[in-house]
């Protein structure tokens, strides 16, 4: 079992920048509302579009963004997002880390094998496979992976739903940015997608700073001025 890094401080060092990842079965228009938020702070946000096709792809599309940035940046992801945060975190404009319902491989972890000893979220019963690449069902979307979105507002959410390649979740990563910045963690109370048990298990191993929120797996949907918030106090403005 790996060893869990030190547990963060409490407020982050200063930054003016955030730069934001989104999960698989989705784009960056799912951070709409938290990035309304951190403007009116005066921060400068950035959302990173993801192909979804590869690892290397989705990490190439954050160190992009995070090459555009002038100083310190806070670097969120969400679900997958955690994923490419983890891998392009060790970028040195990364001050700290956020992950929301994420994903937090340590370096070459089969992360399949570690969700597998916590619950099986029902979402995951209503993915569909065609020609190699997955999405979520219309019933499964609403009902599991969008819980508590307002339904008008998830219906738009399905229609922009980006699939992923089948071979996306093999991937492993390289680096573990979590052991080396520090990390702050909103876990979804009432997540349908990943495991709540899963993502606090998470949470405590990379030494985050951790929030509870009562939200299923879009909490920035659901929830955004809690996530802002999380965000602002890992840019030392909480």
């Amino acid at each position: 079992m790996s060893i869990p890094a030190e547990p963060s401080a409490g407020a982050g060092v200063p930054a003016s920048n955030v730069v934001l990842v989104h999960g698989a079965y989705a784009d960056g228009s799912s951070w709409a509302d938290v990035i309304a938020l951190l403007q009116q702070a005066g921060l400068s946000v950035t959302s990173v579009q993801n192909p979804l096709t590869t690892l290397d792809d989705d990490v190439a599309a954050t160190r992009r963004a995070l090459d555009l940035q002038d100083g310190p940046t806070v670097l969120a992801g969400h679900s997958w997002g955690g994923t490419v945060i983890s891998e392009a975190g060790a970028h040195p404009n990364v001050s700290a880390l956020v992950y929301v319902a994420a994903r937090g491989p340590d370096v070459g972890e089969d992360y399949a094998a570690l969700a597998k000893r916590f619950p099986t979220p029902p979402a995951m019963a209503g993915l569909v496979n065609d020609a190699g690449f997955i999405q979520f069902g219309e019933e499964a979307f609403l009902e599991n992976f969008a819980n508590g979105v307002d339904p008008a507002r998830a219906r738009v959410l399905f229609a922009v739903q980006g699939p992923i390649t089948d071979t996306l979740f093999a991937s492993r990563t390289t680096v573990a940015a979590w052991r080396e910045k520090p990390s702050w963690y909103a876990v979804s109370k009432l997540d349908r997608t990943t495991s709540p048990e899963l993502e606090r298990f998470v949470a405590e191993r990379m030494g985050a700073t951790t929030i509870e929120v009562e939200s299923g797996h879009l909490s920035m949907v659901v929830r955004p001025r809690e996530i802002a918030d999380l965000i602002l106090a890992a840019s030392g403005r909480g």
